[in-house]
């Protein structure tokens, strides 16, 4: 191997120590069998198992894999910005730890950027081992996502991707913290395709992703990449008054006719319940979007790094103090 440096796999790692070393073997066969120089980033998140303990032990038998570690768990995204802020490579693939994307998918995707593409995701044509409420919502937000956007999102498709190096060096420009990557790949453009495969069950342990992250991912995708929620709500409101005044119009037109009291107790009652919910509703949607301006305007960091094994310090490449203001 020359050294240059051809991929960078980056793999981030949260509570990952029964699944590490089966990654790590099937990581490094696949990659081996390109022949070509390479690094595996390790990413770890914050983890409070024995994964920094045994990333450690294998950065120490195998240069080829470098290790990060964060001060605490940042989240998934973090992770994958600080390994695209670090990799050396001229193809960078970011995939999960867990095996349910297969690793031998990679050789497809790089077939895909030798022949030009400059982004090329995985699509998945069918998810083993996940339960329906997981499968129906994870549908139903892509599409969700997709018709509220002008942004080409592909549908199906997670952060499991190849991006060429001046892809990887237009997201590390960008100065937003808040990350949605998978939906910053999308709108930064380039040529772009996909491949398609079977996602397989996970190898070991559970999910980092619950409903509660799921929810919070799902938040962050819409408002990074789009304002319809906020036109969305102007038309509740609308539709609101509408109704109401409807209401009030019928309700005085039957009092009229029955000639009974204008003020129904339950009628009122039941407007200005309606009326709530549409302007609290409508609050919590510009809260995301006011969340997401405090947290831009705090200018902190992204993540913040404690620890590197196997990366040379004295790389221009590599500046730990000086990381785009990403890091400390």
């Amino acid at each position: 191997m020359n050294d240059k440096t051809v991929y960078s796999v980056i793999v981030p790692l949260y509570n990952e120590e029964l699944v590490i070393n089966q990654s790590y073997k099937r990581l490094k066969e696949v990659m081996d069998s390109t022949n070509e120089s390479y690094e595996i980033v390790f990413v770890n998140d914050g983890s409070k198992d024995r994964t920094r303990e045994i990333a450690e032990e294998i950065c120490s038998r195998d240069e080829n894999i470098k290790l990060i570690n964060f001060s605490r768990n940042f989240g998934h995204q973090a992770a994958i910005t600080a390994g695209m802020d670090l990799a050396l490579g001229d193809a960078i693939i970011v995939i999960d730890a867990d095996l349910q994307d297969p690793p031998e998918v990679m050789l497809k995707m790089i077939e895909k950027w030798k022949e030009g593409y400059e982004v090329v995701y995985g699509k998945r044509v069918k998810r083993e081992g996940e339960t329906f409420f997981k499968k129906f919502t994870a549908r139903v937000y892509y599409r969700l996502l997709r018709s509220m956007t002008t942004v080409d999102v592909p549908v199906d498709a997670g952060d499991f991707r190849l991006i060429d190096r001046k892809v990887c060096n237009t997201l590390i420009a960008l100065p937003e913290r808040n990350r949605y990557v998978r939906g910053l790949v999308s709108w930064v453009g380039y040529k772009q395709t996909y491949v398609e495969f079977i996602r397989q069950e996970r190898f070991a342990g559970k999910t980092k992703y619950p409903l509660k992250k799921m929810f919070k991912l799902a938040c962050d995708g819409i408002t990074a990449l789009s304002y319809k929620p906020l036109i969305i709500a102007g038309h509740f409101g609308i539709i609101a008054l509408l109704v109401g005044i409807i209401l009030m119009f019928v309700d005085i037109t039957k009092a009229i006719i029955n000639k009974s009291s204008v003020l129904n107790f339950t009628m009122m009652i039941g407007i200005n319940m309606m009326m709530f919910g549409v302007v609290l509703g409508c609050i919590g949607i510009m809260g995301q979007y006011i969340g997401r301006i405090f947290d831009e305007s705090k200018g902190r960091p992204i993540y913040v790094i404690s620890s590197t094994t196997n990366y040379n310090r004295s790389s221009k490449k590599y500046n730990i103090i000086n990381l785009e203001k990403k890091t400390l």
